[in-house]
């Protein structure tokens, strides 16, 4: 008699599960159950539980406990980890919120020096002081403890509270080269304003404080289709879309540096980039407070970004000829038959004389003024953190021959566009990069401005001012969870605050005999967050109270557990 291997088919909705003879079935239906694995993910989605966490091991030096923990991946992109691109996303759309049309202005105002701070800043200076002497004097070896001495020092600032860096003890080398700031003939002039600190719009007829939603496009490359692509492919400019795209996100910096010396006020911004159809990025934009339409499209016809770069607009090293080498020697990469050094990166820099590029917008400028707590103001949050959970590559992904060319074509055009100074591509045009080493591949740049999944969108896709919202996502993440707390302590549930600062952390070494599978870390994870959200379900029908109450104001709020 021989045993038979059964499983449960997945039962529908109010139909119990049928017990099914695994055995009896082909090889196709068998693999067609989902897998073990496949059962516990969709479990953890269901239930927002990061999918991909990390495992670390945490130990505590007082009690030598040691137990592992799953620490959440973090992913902004939904197609690696649906719940951390949502809980992002969550995150996202109350710090545009938040800003939008704030009224009052955001206190940042930045704490007096305490006495610690002086004394520990004699001390570096002593040190810098003693520092030079001994390397006047040649002992590189007292030089190198009073070198440990400054580091020290320095980290003892910024555990007390010290922003920015304090500089090198080290002399510095060349000087960066300085370039001119007027502004280019062909370039209409600015009206200049002395900035004032204020970030909140103008009011009007008493009451009414609009801000607006605007969007900004790079210019054209060439005549494009309705699907994106160009109509004369051979004439269509892929180099400068190729460096436009790369250089985007310092064309809008200086935009808005444009529009705050022309209005006159400091103002604040939340944006993200996008992909056009045509592959081309371009900006969505919420500004506080309104500006006229008329100075939004001055001040874009007016911004540009010079890029003073070396030339790269022909290739030194081809493709298929012999590449630079490493010459340990002269610690820098050589002719491969010459053997001379090919130009340093601060030489080619100083020899420049015309910017390499010149990125600027578009004509089109759209602009419309919203006002707060309003439909329209929500819909337009969720227009501009629509993609936030999406990678470029799956916003404009190709659903024709003419398409994919389209992006290969640019794709080929972004492997031989340097990204920044520290470009690997730079070799490939004779020119060392910045901090080139050993271990620098010729042509080969790890930077996303060349991956086919990005087409040159090198990241920053979402764009914040510094007092947008007054508080940045760790603070937006720490309200989320005193809100959780405040709710759950209405109903007598506290949650004991625990002191983690003595814990030691550790990443997990893969040989680790000790470390739980991941997929039980997660289904612990599952329990505990069905806990919780019970416990915060709780709180929701306490906070509600008797039937017939609007609770208009908790069920806006019924995914802070969730995010938090």
């Amino acid at each position: 008699m021989t045993a038979t291997s059964t499983t449960t088919e997945p039962a529908a909705q109010g139909v119990a599960s049928v017990p099914l003879d695994v055995a009896g079935r082909t090889r196709a239906e068998r693999m067609r159950v989902p897998l073990a694995a496949d059962v516990v993910k969709a479990a953890a989605e269901q239930h927002g539980v990061c999918v991909r966490p990390f495992t670390m091991e945490v130990g505590d030096p007082e009690t030598g406990e040691l137990r592992y923990v799953a620490v959440p991946c973090g992913s902004t992109v939904e197609s690696v980890c649906r719940p951390c691109a949502q809980k992002a996303k969550a995150l996202r759309v109350t710090q545009c919120r938040e800003g939008w049309h704030r009224t009052d202005e955001p206190d940042l105002t930045a704490e007096s020096p305490t006495g610690d701070h002086a004394a520990l800043v004699t001390l570096r200076a002593d040190l810098f002081t003693a520092y030079q002497q001994t390397v006047v004097a040649g002992d590189l070896e007292e030089a190198e403890d009073l070198r440990e001495q400054i580091t020290q020092t320095d980290q003892e600032l910024r555990q007390l509270g010290m922003r920015g860096r304090l500089p090198s003890p080290d002399t510095p080398g060349k000087c960066a080269v300085k370039r001119s700031t007027k502004r280019r003939q062909d370039a209409p002039e600015l009206p200049r304003r002395k900035v004032a600190k204020t970030t909140v719009g103008r009011e009007y007829a008493g009451r009414y404080r609009p801000s607006m939603f605007v969007t900004l496009t790079l210019d054209s490359y060439g005549r494009v289709l309705e699907d994106g692509t160009p109509v004369r492919p051979d004439t269509y400019d892929y180099r400068r879309a190729a460096r436009d795209a790369v250089h985007f996100a310092s064309l809008v910096d200086r935009w808005w540096q444009n529009l705050r010396r022309v209005v006159g006020w400091d103002v604040q911004y939340f944006g993200t980039v996008e992909p056009q159809k045509r592959a081309a990025p371009h900006l969505h934009a919420a500004v506080r407070g309104s500006i006229s339409h008329e100075v939004l499209r001055l001040v874009t016809a007016a911004t540009y970004h010079q890029v003073w770069w070396p030339a790269h607009d022909e290739r030194v090293y081809l493709d298929g000829e012999p590449l630079p080498e490493w010459d340990s020697r002269v610690r820098s990469f050589v002719d491969p038959v010459t053997r001379a050094p090919l130009t340093s990166w601060e030489d080619a820099v100083a020899a420049v004389d015309e910017p390499a590029h010149v990125a600027r917008f578009g004509v089109q400028v759209h602009s419309k003024g919203i006002l707060g707590d309003t439909e329209e103001a929500g819909r337009h949050i969720g227009y501009l953190t629509k993609y936030l959970t999406k990678s470029t590559g799956e916003v404009i992904e190709a659903g024709s021959d003419r398409q994919a060319a389209h992006h290969e074509r640019l794709h080929a055009e972004l492997q031989v566009t340097p990204c920044s100074a520290s470009c690997a591509v730079w070799l490939l045009y004779g020119v060392n990069p910045k901090g080139v080493n050993a271990k620098t591949v010729p042509g080969r740049c790890k930077g996303r401005a060349h991956r086919r999944s990005s087409l040159g969108l090198p990241g920053r896709r979402v764009l914040v001012s510094r007092k947008w919202s007054g508080k940045t996502l760790t603070d937006h993440r720490a309200d989320r969870k005193a809100f959780v707390a405040q709710m759950l302590a209405a109903v007598g549930i506290v949650k004991p605050v625990t002191d983690t600062s003595r814990l030691i952390w550790r990443t997990v070494d893969p040989s680790d005999q000790h470390a739980p599978p991941r997929d039980h870390l997660l289904m612990h994870a599952i329990a505990q967050r069905i806990t919780w959200r019970a416990e915060y379900d709780r709180a929701l029908l306490a906070a509600a109270g008797p039937p017939g109450r609007d609770v208009s104001a908790t069920t806006d709020t019924a995914d802070a557990v969730d995010a938090a």
